[in-house]
C-alpha cells in the first residue's frame, strides 16, 4: 500500500524512503539492511547488530555514544534481526526530536543523522579488527538470548515448529544465529565479514516526520551513500520441493503446560490478490478473541490456556499457538483441526466475516499510526513488488466476500503438528 506522498529514490549504493508528515513530533530513520538467509554468516549477523551500536571512531565507547545521543535530547538508538521470507533483515532505528519544535533551532537531524551514519559505516576499528572487548561482552549477550528462548516455552515451541516444518529451507535458521559458532568468531574475522556485509547488503533507508523533503534528500546522501558495490536485488524464495504427509512431531521437556502448536502452508504471499481475504481468513480463524479457535478451544471446551494464529506474509506460512494441558492434548488437537474444517465449509456468518474486515482494517490503521509500523508496512510491499496507496488496501479488504474466505481456507494446506510435553504428561 504505497501510502500517499511517499517518495523513493534510487540513490548511490541505497534505496531512500521519505514521508514528510506533520502527525509525528519526532523524526524516525530506520537503515534496512537486507541479505538471503544463509547459515553461514547467520551468528556473524546477528552478532554485528549489537556490535555497531555500541561504539564508533569518534564515540570509541558505549559511555561516549550514549552521551552523544543524550545530548541530542534523548536521541533512541535500537537495533534488531528478522526474517522476512527467506531473508534476513537487519533493521537500526533512531528517533529524533523534531528540531522544528526547539527554542534555539539547533541543528539535531543532521547531527543525529551523522551518529546514524557513523554506527553503520564507521565503528571503532583497530588494525581492521573490532574492539574485542566490545565483541567478547555482545557474544555473552547474544549467548543468553539464544540461550533464553528455550526458557520461553512457547518461543521454544514456536521455534522447534519451524525447525521440523521448514527442514531443508533456509527458513528454518535460527535469527540469532547458534551457540556452536561462538568459537570461530573473532573481532578480527566478524569485522572481515562486516566489511563484506555492509557492501553487499541491499540497503534502505526510511525518513519519516515534519521534514524538508529536498534537505532530507541532500542529507540522506551526504551520510548514507556508499560505493558502488556489487549488492543487487536478491530476495529469495524456495518452496518444499514434494507435498508431504503431516508431520506429528510430540517432544519432552520439563514444562508446566504442553504446547501445541500448528504449521500450514497458506501458498499465498504478501501482494496476492488472495492475500485480503487471507487477512480475513485469519482473523476468524485465530487472529482475534472472537475467532473460533479462541471461542471454541479456550472458550467453549476449555481446552487451551490460549489459542491464536498468525500468518508469515513472504513465506506463506499460517501458524496456531496453544498451550494446553498435556493429558488434553488429544482433543484439543482434533478441535483445533476441525476449526479449519469449518472454515473450509463455510461455517461462519456474514455478520462475522464483516467484523473481521473492520478489525482488520483497525489493525491496519493503529499500525500505520505509529512511525516504525508505517514503515514495516512499506517495507513489506518492497518486498513483495506490489505497492498500492493506504485507501485501496481498506477497500480490497472491504471487498472479501464469505466465498473467497472458503477459497483461501481450501487452499491451506496442514504441514506440521508440533507438541512440547512434560516428560510425566505425554499425548494421552
Amino acid at each position: 500500500m504505497k501510502i500517499s506522498k511517499e517518495k523513493v529514490y534510487d540513490k548511490n549504493g541505497y534505496r531512500l524512503h521519505i514521508l514528510p508528515s506533520k502527525k509525528y513530533k519526532t523524526v524516525s530513520i530506520v537503515a534496512k539492511l537486507k541479505s538471503p538467509l544463509k547459515r553461514e554468516g547467520i551468528t556473524e549477523r546477528a552478532l554485528i547488530s549489537h556490535v555497531l551500536q555500541k561504539a564508533t571512531q569518534k564515540h570509541p565507547d558505549v559511555r561516549s555514544l550514549q552521551s552523544a545521543l543524550e545530548n541530542l535530547y534523548g536521541t533512541g538508538l535500537s537495533s534488531d534481526g528478522t526474517k522476512k521470507g527467506e531473508n534476513h533483515v537487519l533493521s537500526f532505528r533512531m528517533e529524533v526530536v523534531n528540531e522544528t519544535y526547539l527554542t534555539n533551532q539547533e541543528p539535531i537531524l543532521e547531527q543525529a543523522l551523522q551518529i546514524f551514519s557513523d554506527v553503520l559505516f564507521d565503528p571503532k576499528v583497530d588494525q581492521d579488527s573490532f574492539d574485542e572487548s566490545i565483541v567478547n561482552r555482545e557474544k555473552q549477550t547474544l549467548e543468553q538470548k539464544i540461550t533464553s528462548i528455550k526458557d520461553d516455552k512457547m518461543s521454544y515451541a514456536n521455534m522447534r515448529l519451524i525447525d521440523h516444518m521448514c527442514e531443508s529451507e533456509p527458513y528454518a535458521l535460527h535469527v540469532h544465529g547458534y551457540l556452536e559458532d561462538f568459537k570461530d568468531i573473532t573481532a578480527k574475522t566478524l569485522y572481515d565479514y562486516y566489511r563484506s556485509m555492509i557492501n553487499r547488503d541491499l540497503l534502505d533507508v526510511y525518513i519519516i516526520g515534519d521534514i524538508d523533503e529536498s534537505e532530507m534528500e541532500h542529507l540522506a546522501d551526504q551520510y548514507f551513500s556508499r560505493p558502488s558495490s556489487d549488492n543487487s536485488d536478491d530476495h529469495q524464495v524456495s518452496e518444499p520441493s514434494t507435498k508431504r504427509e503431516v508431520n506429528e512431531i510430540v517432544e519432552r521437556e520439563e514444562v508446566n503446560q504442553g504446547k501445541l502448536h500448528i504449521g500450514y502452508r497458506t501458498n499465498i504471499k504478501f501482494g496476492e490478490s488472495d492475500y485480503f481475504a487471507l487477512q480475513v481468513f485469519n482473523g476468524l480463524f485465530g487472529g482475534f478473541p472472537s475467532s473460533k479457535l479462541f471461542m471454541n478451544v479456550r472458550e467453549k471446551h476449555s481446552l487451551a490456556y490460549y489459542a491464536a494464529s498468525r500468518f508469515e506474509s513472504h513465506k506463506g506460512l499460517l501458524l496456531v499457538f496453544s498451550g494446553v494441558d498435556p493429558k488434553d492434548y488429544k482433543q484439543a488437537k482434533t478441535i483445533i483441526l476441525e476449526q479449519m474444517d469449518a472454515m473450509e465449509s463455510g461455517d461462519f456468518t456474514l455478520d462475522q466475516v464483516e467484523e473481521s474486515k473492520e478489525q482488520v482494517i483497525n489493525q491496519l490503521q493503529e499500525t500505520m499510526d505509529n512511525a516504525n509500523g508505517l514503515i514495516e508496512v512499506f517495507y513489506h510491499q518492497m518486498l513483495s513488488g506490489k505497492e498500492m496507496p493506504a485507501a485501496d488496501i481498506m477497500d480490497n479488504i472491504r471487498k472479501v466476500t464469505k466465498e473467497d474466505v472458503i477459497n483461501v481456507a481450501n487452499k491451506i494446506e496442514l504441514d506440521t503438528i508440533y507438541f512440547l510435553t512434560s516428560q510425566e504428561g505425554g499425548e494421552e
